[in-house]
């Protein structure tokens, strides 16, 4: 058995086709969706990042604004910054580039941002409404975790989601929005005994643990789905937390790295910024 491949690009483009003519018809309401963006500091992967996120607005037809700081920009002038922003009516979607400098408290800033311009779904309000399945703003990339799932018509009832990471950014939230999916979901960590044992027991196996090639065979059941969120660089290539050559034998569904997950991220991102200018309308 070879895994059928979960290719993120070919979906996230096919969202993106639909997102363009959701802005064209808001357009013609005059309501522009804005997306802005803080980037504080010159960390090179963030700049990446914010550029892709740039390009993917243009595209779609969404106003971007981008504001650089230094960062020796104190967090009472970010927190200011981002007040403007909440005040600002063409502006439907705001978020700060991580990380940000360790003089400034990221909790400070994720709550700043009014939850109805959070479209990193990151603000108390939104995880809270994320919880109890009401509707909100998703984090982006455990959104586009289970919109690749349903895409691939993989079914998600009482199945078991083991999800290897506990971050708030990806594992907490994707295995909750798998809960709201009728999924039976156990997180495992740094920090788990017997982790290969738990892995095994997967119908559904998300990895987003930061450790390049982590999980591999031995650690997946056969004809296991398996969803890779790492992004690693070794030796000047990108790989993921899943060793790829050799689950793809074991496993029915497979995300590639680079193509899978990463794609979808900054397509749920749109897809908020463009949920939120219909709410303003």
């Amino acid at each position: 058995m070879t895994a059928l491949l979960l290719n993120g690009k070919e979906l996230a483009a096919k969202k993106r086709e639909q997102l363009k003519k959701d802005v064209e018809h808001l357009t013609t309401k005059n309501v522009v969706p804005g997306l802005a963006v803080i980037l504080v500091g010159e960390d090179p992967a963030s700049q990446t990042y914010v550029k892709a996120k740039q390009k993917a607005c243009e595209q779609a037809g969404i106003h971007s604004v981008l504001i650089k700081k230094s960062d020796t920009i104190t967090e009472e002038e970010l927190l200011a910054e981002i007040e403007l922003l909440n005040q600002d009516k063409s502006i439907d979607g705001i978020l700060v580039q991580l990380p940000i400098p360790k003089h400034i408290s990221e909790q400070a800033v994720i709550e700043k941002i009014a939850p109805e311009k959070d479209v990193d779904g990151f603000h108390p309000i939104n995880i809270g409404k994320m919880m109890t399945g009401e509707d909100t703003f998703l984090p982006c990339t455990p959104y586009g975790v289970v919109e690749m799932l349903k895409e691939a018509e993989i079914d998600l009832v009482g199945k078991h989601v083991v999800v290897v990471g506990r971050s708030n950014i990806v594992g907490k939230p994707v295995g909750q929005l798998l809960l709201n999916e009728h999924a039976t979901v156990t997180y495992c960590h740094s920090r788990t005994k017997n982790l290969r044992e738990m892995t095994n027991l997967a119908d559904i196996l998300i990895v987003a643990i930061g450790r390049p090639n982590f999980i591999n065979a031995e650690d997946v059941k056969p004809g296991a789905v398996v969803v890779d969120v790492g992004i690693n660089r070794v030796d000047g290539k990108l790989c993921g937390d899943v060793d790829f050559d050799s689950v793809k034998e074991k496993a029915s569904y497979l995300t590639p790295v680079p193509g899978g997950v990463g794609p979808m991220t900054i397509t749920m991102l749109l897809e908020n910024t463009v949920q939120s200018a219909r709410k303003r309308l």
